[in-house]
């Protein structure tokens, strides 16, 4: 049976660099959860281990006299934010869920200090369940402040309301390109469609220069992975790959035997495989016919190949011995040596949540709200956190990733690559554990043909523009 456009786009995302939900695993429903699916954050599972750093970052909340309802959401003693995910989609119970988690233990630990200049914070956790993301956006544009820190599959059904109704956003992520570059849009991991971070080819280069001519990417019928390939093949052009073509293209819904996909690498000689599929049950199949022709290529991906799927389904077989994956987070086994990882896995296990890249990600993107929201002190409205948000472009949420311009929505230009040895993951690139390599050269602009909308000459989408859309005031 063939699946529907709600499957496919699951499949999508699990492929696009943003949404890093291979490393999410399945979660439970939200036992708070409403039945209109959301819920209200509480400020009882925080950890006062510290009140005024996380990580490298001065902390934003604390006391102070902060007055007004200067805006929708705000009055003298609160500010309402909405946040959420996607746990509630039958087909993949609890997707996405830690992100509200890291954003609900934020909540907690901002709000024990004493909230934003005194008034507390309010979130409500939204539950888009996949399909639900406009009405998710109807009601927060109804009540909130703002949205922050949240992740919706299909934001392509809610964009048109949220620019409509001014809500200003602070994503954990982004999928459709009209919401990755839409206006009134911060997140502190920035992936916009017009420019891409090579990092992992330059990095997979300095690792294996002798493997140049000897990589190739496996293609695919689905639209998301194409325009994905198509990213991948300028960026390894441009690190000095001359990759092959072995005429190797999967079907998205699967093959019946992978097997002779296997035998054509295996005649073309390659030592090295890049895919942009996350790690999916079919992905995996595709690697046990790869030792089944006898070939152990390097398998080469993106951080959607980090996390505790992969580990486990690779303790058992031992094929993925072979497996790079790029990041631009600390990865968690490094909690030991960056200050940020430790502390942001300390709030969230305290609160019984699950700890995962794509938490990381919402909590990047609290802590740049909150850093805005600190700045405008009593003067809290929609237009000073425009103004604010843009005028912050050195960003690594206090040093969970690398380095990047969420004022601009630039990418990093800094990366990190890690290796998968049994079921232990480990930084093999740069050597240092904890540390990235960063180059001006990572960055790289993308064809215009594969951006999927048209941006106006501040880099913001068009589709949605209208007179009213908040801008940045000098």
């Amino acid at each position: 049976m063939k699946p529907n456009k709600t499957t496919k786009l699951v499949v999508a995302l699990a492929a696009t660099a943003a949404l890093v939900s291979a490393c999410s695993g399945a979660r439970g429903d939200d036992p708070s959860a409403t039945s209109n699916g959301a819920s209200v954050a509480t400020a009882d599972v925080a950890s006062k281990s510290s009140d005024a750093k996380f990580g490298t970052l001065d902390s934003p909340c604390g006391d102070g006299d902060a007055k007004g309802a200067t805006d929708q959401g705000v009055s003298d003693t609160e500010i309402k934010i909405g946040f959420g995910d996607d746990r509630g989609y039958v087909k993949s119970p609890g997707l996405n869920k830690e992100m509200s988690d890291a954003v609900s233990a934020l909540i907690s630990w901002c709000n024990d200090q004493g909230g934003i200049n005194g008034r507390k914070v309010v979130g409500t956790d939204y539950d888009a369940a996949m399909t639900q993301a406009n009405s998710v956006m109807q009601e927060a544009c109804a009540s909130q402040f703002m949205l922050v820190g949240h992740g919706f599959a299909m934001d392509q059904t809610a964009e048109q309301t949220r620019v409509a109704c001014n809500m200003v956003a602070v994503p954990g992520f982004t999928v459709s390109p009209d919401a990755t570059n839409g206006p009134m849009s911060f997140q502190g991991v920035p992936m916009p469609v017009d420019y891409s971070n090579a990092a992992a080819w330059f990095q997979m280069a300095e690792m294996h220069p002798d493997l140049l001519n000897d990589f190739d990417v496996v293609n695919s019928t689905m639209p998301a992975i194409i325009n994905s390939t198509t990213k991948t093949r300028a960026m390894a052009a441009a690190a000095g790959f001359k990759l092959k073509d072995c005429g190797v293209t999967l079907n998205y819904e699967g093959e019946s035997s992978y097997v002779p996909f296997a035998e054509k690498f295996k005649e073309c000689g390659v030592k090295g495989i890049w895919t942009s599929r996350s790690a999916s049950p079919a992905e995996l199949n595709f690697v046990k016919s790869l030792d089944q022709v006898g070939i152990d290529p390097i398998f080469f991906g993106e951080a959607t190949w980090y996390g505790e799927a992969v580990s486990a389904w690779n303790k058992d077989t031992g094929l993925l011995d072979n497996l790079n994956a790029d990041m631009i987070f600390q990865m968690l086994e490094n909690a030991d040596k960056v200050p940020a990882v430790k502390q942001y896995s300390d709030l969230v296990s305290a609160g019984g949540g699950k700890t995962a890249l794509l938490g990381m990600q919402a909590a990047s993107s609290f802590l740049l709200w909150a850093t805005a929201a600190d700045e405008c002190g009593s003067d809290l409205t929609r237009q000073c956190m425009v103004n604010e948000l843009s005028s912050i472009h050195d960003w690594d949420g206090g040093g969970l990733h690398a380095v990047t311009d969420p004022g601009k929505n630039m990418p990093a230009t800094c990366g990190l690559m890690t290796a998968l040895k049994g079921a232990e993951y480990s930084q093999v690139f740069p050597a240092k554990a904890g540390e990235f390599k960063c180059d001006p050269k990572y960055l790289i602009a993308n064809d215009k043909s594969i951006w999927g909308t048209d941006l106006d000459a501040d880099r913001i989408s068009t589709k949605y523009l209208n007179a009213n859309v908040i801008k940045p005031q000098a």
